[in-house]
């Protein structure tokens, strides 16, 4: 009965560090796939933008709510859509006033904390630029989508095939 008792205290170490292995390899997986894109500011408009990757994608998707103002940037093509990265991104108030300025998007999604009011949004990949008004209201998400034609020169952006 003796053998058999050092026989199982040796084997609970064992166990209990591949157990402790398992959760921290597992909250090491949790904490890099919850990681947001940075945070910027310019002109005193905090953005963010991401989406490269499925769980980049997904985490901008379910952030995008919680921010007044949501980009989505695509190109077409025969197959459907590419969702598109690199894109030049200028956001004016009602006034004319740039409060993004040219800032490159870091992924296909793009979120701004902008105040409730009219602003015209232009987004621009290479030289093919498309504009659109987005009215912010209180407390309720806005979102504008921006989908180039097939032909678009992909060159100048970074994309990947939406699924």
């Amino acid at each position: 009965m003796s053998s058999r008792f050092s026989s199982s205290t040796r084997m609970r170490p064992l166990a209990a560090a591949m157990v402790c292995g398992a959760l921290l390899l597992g909250a090491l997986s949790s904490a890099q796939a919850a990681v947001n894109p940075p945070i910027y500011m310019t002109h005193g408009v905090e953005y963010m933008s991401g989406g490269i990757g499925s769980d980049e994608a997904k985490l901008m998707e379910t952030v995008s709510p919680r921010w007044p103002a949501t980009f989505e940037f695509a190109i077409k093509d025969r197959k459907g859509a590419d969702f598109a990265a690199g894109v030049h991104v200028t956001v004016r108030d009602g006034s004319g006033v740039a409060l993004l300025d040219n800032v490159v998007s870091g992924g296909p999604f793009m979120v701004a904390r902008l105040e409730p009011g009219t602003y015209e949004v232009e987004a621009r990949i290479g030289s093919q630029v498309l504009k659109q008004q987005l009215h912010v209201l209180q407390g309720a998400p806005a979102k504008a989508v921006f989908e180039w034609p097939a032909g678009t020169d992909m060159a100048s952006a970074g994309t990947r095939t939406v699924q």
